[in-house]
């Protein structure tokens, strides 16, 4: 599970920590990046990191268009 490191906090402007963060993010592959944003997705809609939910397709319906 992912913890949060206290050690590696240091203060800085909102300026500094966003170019921080980009430097940081660019440097990951799209594979990390992509496990990343599917953990964050897990928490923002409260469902387990690797069970997303299923699509409601009885919401949706197919047809062609002629």
């Amino acid at each position: 599970m992912y913890r949060l490191d206290r050690t590696a906090f240091s203060a800085q402007a909102a300026k500094e920590a966003s170019k921080a963060d980009r430097i940081y993010y660019k440097n990951l592959s799209w594979q990390e990046r992509l496990k990343i944003a599917n953990y964050l997705n897990s928490v923002a809609y409260n469902y387990p990191e690797n069970a997303p939910p299923r699509i409601d397709k009885s919401v949706f319906s197919v047809r062609s268009r002629k």
